[in-house]
């Protein structure tokens, strides 16, 4: 009977994963509400205690999120929009360089005859058959709009959707509680409150590494005099998440940009070390102030959980990739322990080898 409730168990989850992966276009905003849920349950619970009910505090959560959201586009997104344009003027600026510059050292030395005017000139010869394959391309992507309206209502209904769970928080996980078999359920709760502990410390302390290098990019890149240094040094830090991709990108266009900007050498060596403070400060200060070792997951592991996340859910997976795999790192650790604790494992462990090896005489 038991072993028959297991396989029960073990059907229903499959069952689960399969629907979910089924359920992937329209689940971003669920997602999404329930990370918002997740993240801000701690402020709205501290408002109870002030006697403020939760629908009110909850509404002054969202209030306060949306006048930080407000007050940051207008602060920041003219600033971002400029250098954006800046940079991409810096692709055009460098193809002329290497023009100039570079394929005439290769021409001359390997007995070469490259010219890149020659392929931007094929190229526009072509850009009208590029322009309609990458809108035929588009088509297949969007489907006829429904991709685009698709998104814009992921991106209404994440508010609304994160609203109501944050303000029924309580009262849900009460329910999920309810519905634990009553010999389990202590166990199940431990397990979900040491999940909450790996998985809430590391959701938080990542987004505070992450923004923490991406101001420490951003005011490096502008004193070391990069025009464009707030979106490279943002772009290096939110990517950071991901080992080693985030410097690899902002390394990269950060040295391009501040060539073409300069067209010197010595700069970039600002650059290497803008990166070079901030990798230290991620590692030494950064890391181990907000995130210490509550994840535990080789570097590794973590491109394969974020890729996997990206393939099977989209952005918000991969936000939710790593997260995901805390509570799995829990769940292991639990599973490791009970084999090792299975009369299975110990009668393994006694049990002498097939072959053993001849005696020295």
């Amino acid at each position: 009977m038991a072993l028959s409730m297991r396989w029960l168990w073990v059907a229903g989850l499959l069952l689960l994963g399969y629907l979910l992966y089924l359920l992937a276009p329209i689940l971003t905003p669920f997602f999404a509400g329930i990370v918002l849920a997740y993240l801000f349950d701690p402020l709205v619970t501290r408002l109870t205690h002030w006697r403020i009910g939760r629908t009110v505090g909850t509404t002054l959560v969202f209030f306060g999120l949306s006048l930080l959201l407000v007050l940051a586009v207008l602060a920041l997104v003219p600033a971002i929009v400029d250098q954006a344009v800046k940079l991409v003027r810096v692709v055009p600026a460098l193809m002329a360089r290497l023009q100039t510059q570079l394929v005439p050292m290769i021409n001359e030395h390997l007995g070469m005859n490259l010219d890149l005017n020659l392929l931007t000139q094929l190229s526009m010869q072509h850009a009208q058959e590029i322009g309609s394959v990458i809108a035929k391309s588009a088509r297949v992507v969007f489907g006829n709009g429904t991709g685009v309206v698709l998104a814009l209502a992921n991106a209404l209904l994440i508010p609304v959707i994160g609203f109501y769970f944050l303000r029924d928080w309580p009262l849900m996980l009460e329910r999920v509680r309810g519905l634990l078999p009553r010999s389990q359920e202590a166990r199940w709760v431990g397990l979900a409150q040491e999940s909450n502990t790996v998985m809430g410390g590391f959701l938080r302390g990542q987004l505070a590494v992450m923004l923490a290098n991406g101001v420490t990019y951003s005011i490096g890149l502008t004193f070391a005099g990069l025009d464009t240094g707030i979106v490279i040094g943002m772009t290096a830090g939110m990517l950071s998440f991901v080992p080693y991709l985030g410097n690899i990108i902002g390394i990269t266009m950060a040295l391009i940009a501040m060539y073409i900007q300069t067209g010197e050498w010595t700069p970039l060596l600002w650059v290497l070390l803008v990166f070079g403070i901030g990798q230290t400060l991620e590692s030494v200060v950064w890391q181990p102030r907000f995130v210490g070792e509550r994840i535990g997951l080789h570097p590794v592991a973590v491109i394969f959980a974020v890729m996997a996340g990206g393939a099977l859910f989209g952005f918000f997976g991969v936000l939710l990739a790593l997260p995901v795999s805390a509570i799995l790192v829990v769940l292991g650790r639990h599973a490791l322990a009970q084999y090792r604790a299975s009369d299975w494992y110990r009668d393994a462990s006694n049990t002498p080898p097939l072959h053993s090896p001849p005696r020295d005489s």
